[in-house]
């Protein structure tokens, strides 16, 4: 761990998710809030501006992937956060005139240049961060992902209160601008100017599909895949509905729910705390099987449960399994994806979770009508279960060979003009 907080590298990109992360939750909140007191608490207009936010998400993913492979990292970074800074100042203009609408545009814009800088992000550990050293990387970020859900609400609504959503909308524009700044000290991808020679000579749409086909070829991608389908089709099927297991099964005020929430974020980054510590002595499959079984097995307990200690109880422990397994899961991703797939890889598997997100969410309410929230907890809790069936594969997999070594021992099926330029990058 040592070794890790003089990794100068880590340290620029700790910092700069950090400023990010205080940004983000700013902007969130005073979006909400002004949404809903312009609104007049239109349930509308505040379900649009989450929904704006998955959008994106399934639009340009797979473009965002393909382009991080392309571009140097560093500058996709710092370009992206520039342009979300600039462009939450030309809200907070409009907003000014009066075209309070404008705000879902701005979710829009952020949500869209996440999907660049996200995967730009990935790219960098995997270039720059020793794979030593990656299992504490990442359990360190999971860990203050998991402070910011617990106290970026607080945050963002103290500033909101306390000086209006437009200061909290310039706020965010100087942490970001900030954050692009400390992302200058990013050293450049060695590879980056020959990779993006031999990048303009094929399209993009080739090597969206070239994805795509590594994605298939591999066994163990082909095992997340799995695990991502059914992990989208299980939590989207619970998560509009757990309001009702505090209101019908706790009897308690919908209000409750936020305790339990919280639990479940406490739950996260004491997970993420003990994965920082014991990463190195962790059996991957062990962690991925146990995790998949015991959510499986929760959401059961969970819509059985009138006792509101216990449903705590499973939250709790259900945060601590899914920094594990997110844990696992991201190192697994950065240790057997070859650094020129790791954009396209994560391009191709978030739409496909986001999808099933929004497809079984959609569901989950007429389908509860139909039945009953036990029933659609059971059935998420089958689709859980499900997701382990993938896990043997993603655990027998190798590290990724060099690319020319990868070619003669799995060939994809790939134009011959293009493996001629992957030799001369070699």
């Amino acid at each position: 761990m040592k070794e890790l907080w003089r990794n100068r590298v880590f340290l620029i990109v700790f910092s700069t998710d950090l400023l990010e992360n205080i940004g983000i939750w700013i902007r969130n909140m005073a979006l909400l809030f002004f949404v809903m007191e312009i609104s007049g608490n239109n349930p509308t207009a505040v379900s649009l501006l989450t929904a704006i936010e998955y959008v994106p998400i399934l639009l340009f993913s797979v473009i965002g992937g393909a382009l991080a492979d392309r571009w140097d990292p560093k500058r996709t970074m710092i370009s992206a956060n520039l342009l979300s800074s600039l462009s939450v100042c030309v809200i907070a203009v409009l907003l000014w005139k009066g075209y309070w609408s404008a705000v879902f545009f701005a979710t829009f814009v952020s949500a869209v240049v996440s999907q660049f800088s996200q995967p730009a992000s990935a790219k960098v550990f995997k270039i720059h961060v020793p794979e030593e050293q990656v299992g504490s990387a990442i359990s360190v970020s999971q860990s203050m992902g998991s402070l910011f859900i617990l106290f970026g609400p607080i945050v963002g609504t103290f500033v909101y209160e306390a000086s209006g959503v437009y200061v909290s909308l310039f706020a965010m524009a100087l942490l970001f601008l900030l954050s692009a700044f400390m992302l200058l000290g990013l050293p450049s991808s060695k590879r980056a100017s020959s990779v993006s020679d031999s990048h303009e000579k094929t399209s993009l749409l080739a090597e969206i599909k070239d994805g795509i086909r590594y994605v298939r070829h591999h066994s163990h991608l082909r095992g997340i895949v799995w695990l991502f389908a059914m992990l989208g089709l299980g939590s989207g099927l619970i998560n509009p509905l757990e309001v009702f297991l505090v209101t019908d099964r706790l009897q308690l005020p919908k209000e409750s729910i936020q305790w339990f929430t919280a639990l479940e974020g406490v739950g996260m980054l004491l997970g993420g705390i003990l994965a920082s510590a014991l990463h190195r002595q962790l059996n991957g499959k062990l962690v991925i099987h146990g995790a998949i079984v015991f959510f499986a097995v929760s959401v059961v307990v969970e819509a059985l449960s009138t006792s509101a200690p216990l449903t705590g109880t499973m939250r709790l422990l259900s945060g601590v399994l899914l920094a594990f397994l997110q844990i696992v899961l991201s190192m697994k991703m950065i240790h057997l994806v070859a650094e020129e797939y790791v954009g396209r890889v994560n391009g191709t598997m978030t739409p496909l979770f986001v999808a099933l997100v929004m497809i079984s969410s959609f569901v989950a309410g007429p389908l509860m009508e139909l039945t009953s929230l036990i029933t659609v907890f059971c059935l998420s809790g089958f689709f859980l279960l499900l997701g382990s069936l993938g896990v043997n594969k993603i655990m027998e997999a190798e590290p990724p060979q060099s690319q020319s070594n990868q070619e003669q021992q799995h060939p994809l099926s790939k134009p011959k003009h293009q493996q001629s330029l992957e030799t001369e990058q070699l």
